[in-house]
């Protein structure tokens, strides 16, 4: 089997504690705090990213005397939260924030619920008021567990000193095993300051928790047969894929079957984006090539992906002429949206596997599928359609090119990390990633403000490698804060402000749909202006100024023939974090398009461009 590819930064996985076997020679007598720490020792968790409050606050204690858990004091919860995602996305191990109770833990639920949408690994900790207070409306009591619940892999309520150390060790098993996913562990203000020992590795019983990950053997035959005998065939690669740490595996597969590869929003870097059997992102706003491949493929094998809304498009619509091979770890996405004809739950890696070994077999057995005449098709659909975009006639800055060159211009092996809304799709479509955990971003929850914080968590964990961030003027006045986060711990990150003045995405929205009506999109000028004044970017706040007030390099761009010295600028400084106000025009609009709740054979390639696929030759 070939070595896997894995994620920078992901060469130690975390140690993780043995069902059952032998306890530690040494008994330590603790507070449950102490053991707290201690326990976040022993796992492997290297930063965490918090804020104290008066429930935690005796965690925070023994946390000051570790040598090996470094706590980032961040500005706001949310921060602390997505700081751990991006740390998780980047480093491939387990993100953890901390919180206090009532309203610091429930800051944490947008990101725990971001966490789990895009299959993260996060473990978030927070305080709870003692024991026999939990019920009573106490001060700061708000039931996070409850409340959490939905969007949490699983949750604990500890209100046991001894039962600390079992609780962080399942919570960190869970978190990074089978799907990947949040968990929340709420421990009460007197566990916390409780006596009780230490002793390590615990027991852990989960005996309802067995996540299957080798692949039926049948079922994986029954995948290559029809791989080599389909006509039209798409690899449908999702996040699952970078997740399993299954990237060289996929390549190979790719390789040996000859067919076109396209890779989700969640999935970019997984298979690089400059190998010729990459068709492109899927989707919505994905490249024309990769949405009518899987609207004509005749079979679509879907490894580690959930046939989302976003990639479907109106569902009964979708791929029509197609059969099914769904590989997945969660047996719950299979048939959950679109039914499958060939079902394989596993891991992604090993489920790719065991394909490549059966495909090898079917050729071996002079099996090989024949697709010359649908590259035929997709090269003409990948000529006609490629991506790219005008410049804007009055000389301003194309919001397409300042993200381009960006990419073009960045060191090697940088990570970018962005916002929700038009730059990301912008960054999805006009960077190159030929790497795993080199894109990061809210792709299932959709979350604004994501960037920054995700960013800082991304550097705190590859320091060694350059971070982008490519913001939004809208996404940025959210999170912005943990700039200074970032400028007191050291954690140089950049960030690109791509400001139009608006609410990118939803003033596109409001172009097409709602007959240029700006309600409430527009960032630069008060209700009055109704979106009719031109903008020249957000100034109110005056972003150079306000991220210089933060500890900041802050530099304003808005003349293309300044681009590229403002870029290499901004790559030269590593001292402290850089931002770069890109000045914009606001009518750049994201293409193509499905619009919602259409049918992915709807695509427009533009604006009033319909793409012409010759259907008649395509059979």
């Amino acid at each position: 089997m070939p070595m896997t590819e894995q994620a920078p930064g992901a060469h130690h996985p975390q140690p993780r504690p043995r069902s059952g076997g032998q306890q530690s020679a040494t008994v330590e007598h603790v507070t449950g705090a102490q053991s707290l720490i201690r326990s976040l020792e022993e796992v492997g968790a290297d930063t965490v990213f918090g804020i104290p409050g008066g429930a935690i606050l005796p965690a925070y204690d023994p946390l000051m005397d570790s040598t090996k858990v470094r706590h980032v004091l961040v500005r706001h919860e949310q921060g602390a939260g997505h700081a751990a995602t991006g740390y998780a996305q980047a480093t491939g191990r387990v993100g953890v924030c901390m919180a206090t109770s009532g309203p610091g833990a429930t800051n944490l639920v947008t990101p725990i619920a971001d966490a789990h949408m895009d299959s993260v690994p996060l473990v978030a900790i927070t305080g709870q008021v003692a024991s026999k207070a939990i019920g009573t409306d106490a001060f700061q009591e708000a039931d996070i567990v409850g409340i959490t619940m939905p969007v949490t892999k699983h949750n604990f309520l500890v209100t046991k000193a001894e039962d600390i150390p079992r609780v962080i060790a399942q919570a960190f098993h869970i978190a990074s095993t089978g799907r990947p996913g949040p968990v929340l562990v709420d421990i009460a203000k007197d566990a916390l300051q409780a006596k009780t020992t230490f002793s390590w590795p615990p027991v852990m019983d989960l005996p309802g928790y067995r996540p299957v990950t080798k692949p039926h053997a049948k079922q994986i035959r029954e995948a290559a047969k029809l791989i080599t005998s389909a006509k039209r065939p798409v690899l449908y690669v999702g996040g699952g894929v970078l997740k399993a740490r299954a990237t060289a595996e996929l390549k190979v597969l790719a390789e040996l079957t000859g067919a076109p590869v396209t890779t989700t929003l969640m999935a970019l870097g997984a298979f690089p984006d400059s190998h010729p059997l990459h068709v492109g992102m899927p989707g919505m706003h994905g490249a024309v090539t990769a949405v009518t491949a899987l609207q004509k493929a005749d079979l679509i094998v879907a490894l580690g992906a959930r046939f989302d809304d976003r990639v479907t498009g109106k569902l009964d619509s979708f791929a029509p002429h197609a059969k099914i091979v769904h590989a997945d770890i969660d047996p719950a996405e299979i048939g959950k949206n679109r039914e499958a004809d060939v079902p394989i739950v596993g891991d992604a890696r090993e489920v790719i596997a065991d394909l490549i070994q059966a495909v090898q077999k079917e050729h071996s057995e002079g099996h090989q599928g024949d697709y010359t005449a649908w590259w035929k098709d997709l090269n003409r659909w990948r000529d006609t359609y490629p991506l790219g975009y005008d410049q804007p006639e009055d000389g301003s800055l194309s919001p397409q090119q300042v993200i381009e060159r960006i990419g073009q211009l960045a060191p090697k092996g940088t990570i970018f990390a962005a916002g929700v809304g038009q730059h990301q799709m912008w960054a999805a479509h006009f960077i190159q990633y030929e790497k795993p955990a080199t894109w990061l971003n809210s792709g299932g929850a959709g979350t604004m403000g994501y960037a920054v914080p995700a960013a800082m968590g991304a550097k705190a964990g590859a320091p060694d490698q350059a971070v982008w961030a490519i913001d939004g003027d809208g996404c940025f006045q959210m999170t912005n804060q943990e700039l200074t986060t970032c400028a007191l711990n050291n954690i140089p990150i950049k960030v690109a402000i791509i400001n139009n003045g608006a609410l990118g995405m939803v003033r596109q929205w409001q172009t097409l749909f709602y007959n240029q009506r700006y309600s409430n999109t527009v960032l630069h000028s008060g209700p009055e202006a109704d979106g009719k004044q031109p903008s020249a970017g957000t100034r109110v706040p005056d972003f150079v100024k306000l991220s210089e007030a933060m500890g900041c390099y802050a530099i304003r761009c808005e003349r293309p023939e300044d681009l590229d010295k403002v870029i290499e600028e901004a790559n030269s400084i590593n001292d402290r974090p850089v931002v770069v106000d890109f000045i914009v025009h606001e009518d750049a609009m994201v293409w193509p398009m499905v619009a919602a709740g259409t049918s992915n054979d709807e695509i427009m390639a533009a604006r009033d461009v319909r793409p012409d696929f010759g259907d008649n030759e395509d059979d």
